[in-house]
């Protein structure tokens, strides 16, 4: 085991505009901060219209760093696991070739229209559990994780499956909140009982959920306005 304590250091896509309506159970109490496959897929299908306004900007520094650690990584086959709307997808390099999954159809059909407007032809997008996929031991090269540890029903069985999928020696990267920031600390426990309704865990755990693992820690570092999230590269051992 690493047990490596690592610290930060210190749009649209053309689619039609849809109406809205409640974010389904927003109001509702939620007994615990479990998610499930079927809340997620709710939820995101709710998000999908308007998750590049909720969330592009918001989340665009981490974008522009995992694709400054990945021109670095080169890695020639690469899976994202949560596409999404494909917000990431010219994070890339014009030499990776992309398999992008996703749990929702709304998000990925957002994802297969943004591909075809930047042309990206080396680039195949599948709806997928990421936490039991299809793919052989040690297909890719790398496998990136953009805000999606937090917001799946097991993290650690996604973890598993991200290890057995990446090559012995490849690479892993995260892109994700973790708790521990003084800044949004009220903001996380105010979020907590909603978990389950907003799609995602706000008290997540770096400690728990990433440096418990038998894996090879390369970096860590601060994204994001006032540290909300770290972009961990690792290496699968």
């Amino acid at each position: 085991m690493s047990g490596n304590p690592f610290e930060p250091t210190p749009s649209t896509d053309g689619a039609e505009t849809v109406a809205l309506s409640p974010l389904p159970g927003i109001h509702a109490r939620a007994e615990s901060d479990t998610l499930t496959q079927e809340q997620i897929k709710r939820t995101y299908a709710w998000y999908a219209p308007i998750y590049d306004q909720l969330f592009g900007a918001v989340y665009a520094h981490g974008r522009r760093r995992m694709a400054a650690a990945l021109r670095t990584l080169a890695p020639q086959r690469v899976l994202e696991v949560g596409v999404g709307t494909g917000l990431t997808l010219n994070c890339y390099p014009a030499t990776s070739s992309i398999v992008g999954i996703d749990l929702s159809e709304p998000m990925l059909a957002r994802a297969r229209r943004r591909a075809t407007r930047l042309g990206l032809t080396d680039v195949d997008l599948r709806i997928m559990d990421g936490e039991s996929t299809p793919f052989p031991d040690a297909s890719f090269d790398c496998v990136t994780v953009p805000y999606v540890l937090s917001a799946t029903p097991e993290p650690a069985r996604l973890v598993r499956e991200l290890r057995r999928v990446c090559r012995p020696g490849g690479n892993i990267v995260i892109l994700n909140h973790f708790s521990g920031s003084r800044f949004w600390w009220l903001l996380e426990r105010a979020a907590q009982p909603l978990s389950s309704k907003v799609g995602f865990r706000s008290d997540f755990h770096f400690e728990e959920h990433v440096a418990r693992h038998d894996w090879k820690i390369l970096s860590v570092e601060s994204a994001n306005p006032f540290g909300l999230s770290r972009l961990v590269v690792i290496e699968n051992v």
